[in-house]
C-alpha cells in the first residue's frame, strides 16, 4: 500500500466534506442570495488550494531539514 501524503490527505477530506455539505445545504438556504451563494464556494474552495500549497511547502520543507540532518550523522 502506497501511504499517502498528509498534505493530500487532509485536503482531500476537506474537499469532500464541504463539497456534500454545499449539495446538503445550498437548496435549503433561502436567505442568502445565489451570487453569495457562489460566492461562499468559490472562497471556500480557493482556500482549499490555499491550503494544499501551504502544506505541501511545509511538508516539503520537514523532509529537506530531515534529510540535512540524517546527512550530518
Amino acid at each position: 500500500m502506497i501511504p499517502y501524503k498528509k498534505h493530500k490527505l487532509i485536503v482531500g477530506l476537506l474537499f469532500v466534506y464541504m463539497t456534500g455539505m454545499f449539495i446538503y445545504f445550498f437548496p435549503r438556504n433561502n436567505e442568502m442570495s445565489e451570487v453569495e451563494k457562489w460566492v461562499m464556494v468559490g472562497v471556500s474552495y480557493l482556500l482549499l488550494v490555499i491550503l494544499w500549497f501551504v502544506l505541501k511547502k511545509r511538508d516539503s520543507l520537514r523532509n529537506k531539514r530531515d534529510d540535512e540532518f540524517n546527512n550530518l550523522k
